[in-house]
């Protein structure tokens, strides 16, 4: 078997993007990468989406960008500007195809699909594969969506809904998400936040986005174009770093656990990794700031225990300046910006929370 000063273990986004990082920063010029992924081959499967506050290599990959967009709650609508802050949607098709055709042209790297048919002794392995151990009181982000097409103009093109919570939520919490990518053609999500097992029994999707896309929407004459559906882990996997053995993307702690955004982060893990990929042994672990660990905590048990306030919460938490909650979802946030958002939050709840850890 052959060896490899570098192996990424598995090629989804995150061990694409480091790929990609490594081959742009030249860093295989004299170095061999294994990519390790089962896939036959890469199709669209996924749409990424973030608050665009740091440039990225991907503008090419987007489906949409937005500078306004808006949230809903029963009897109120909150329209909001984030021209400063575009809000983007990576296709995946397009992303992979981007990645995979440069990989293709270095002969230093290579892919296969099971680890067994290479030596992993003398390698550093990136490892992107979360290790969840199924524990019923973990909360989850779980997800179907259908990219539909319609006859008539249906969306405003230009305005995205961040969450629409006028829905069913079962004392969970729910809410729609909807990416107009014209007046005809959009992405609605229906989307939950509940714990292990209300996955598989708390949900039928695809009737939830049918009933909203009728009554809601007020159409019945649309063509579902494309379907996806997942389920983010709104807590940190088991997986444990050691020398030349490091984890990336959520396997790595790169997901905002209170939001799920995931993208930017691997984008700048990725440039990190690569930047001190020869000094990768002695430099510290890539880390979203320990500040958000703390603040998602308190935040998820609030929800946790009283989803049926979530609603307001997440609409009052926009009466703050909209830059400033932007950067404080990205992890770009300052002291100020995170105290002017943690006062808008009812204080004995959280509180409570805070004294419960």
């Amino acid at each position: 078997m052959k060896d490899f000063d570098y192996i990424i273990l598995g090629g989804g986004c995150s061990g694409l993007s480091l790929a990609y990082h490594l081959d742009l920063q030249n860093k295989l010029k004299n170095k061999t990468l294994a990519i390790i992924e089962p896939r036959g081959e890469y199709v669209r499967d996924k749409t990424w989406s973030f608050w665009k506050v740091k440039s990225h290599y991907f503008e090419d990959c987007l489906k949409k960008s937005w500078d306004k967009f808006n949230i809903k709650i029963p009897n109120k609508t909150k329209d909001l500007e984030c021209k400063n802050y575009p809000y983007q949607s990576i296709d995946s098709g397009l992303f992979y195809k981007k990645i995979i055709n440069r990989l293709k042209e270095n002969k230093n790297i290579f892919f296969f699909k099971s680890q067994k048919e290479i030596n992993t002794n003398k390698s550093i392995i990136f490892n992107s594969v979360p290790e969840i151990e199924k524990n019923q009181d973990q909360l989850w982000q779980h997800f179907c969506g259908y990219e539909i097409e319609t006859e008539n103009d249906i969306f405003d093109e230009n305005t995205l809904t961040l969450m629409d919570f006028d829905c069913d939520q079962q004392n969970k919490v729910h809410f729609f998400y909807i990416l107009p990518f014209s007046n005809k053609k959009a992405l609605i999500e229906t989307t939950w936040i509940s714990k292990l097992e209300e996955r598989s029994t708390n949900n039928n999707y695809e009737n939830e986005l049918e009933e909203y896309i009728r009554l809601k929407l007020k159409t019945n004459n649309y063509k579902v174009k494309f379907k996806e559906n997942g389920a983010i882990p709104l807590f940190l996997t088991n997986n444990k770093n050691k020398k030349n053995y490091i984890n990336i993307g959520t396997a790595g702690g790169m997901t905002r656990l209170s939001t799920g955004y995931t993208f930017l982060n691997i984008q700048k893990q990725s440039e990190y990794i690569a930047k001190n990929i020869d000094i990768i042994n002695d430099v510290k672990a890539f880390k979203i700031a320990q500040k958000y660990k703390f603040l998602d905590e308190i935040f998820l048990k609030v929800l946790d225990k009283n989803p049926d306030l979530m609603t307001e919460i997440f609409y009052n938490m926009f009466q703050v300046s909209t830059n400033s909650v932007i950067k404080f979802l990205s992890n770009e946030s300052n002291m100020f910006e995170d105290t002017k958002i943690i006062m808008k939050m009812p204080k004995l709840i959280f509180l409570r929370a805070l004294l419960s850890r």
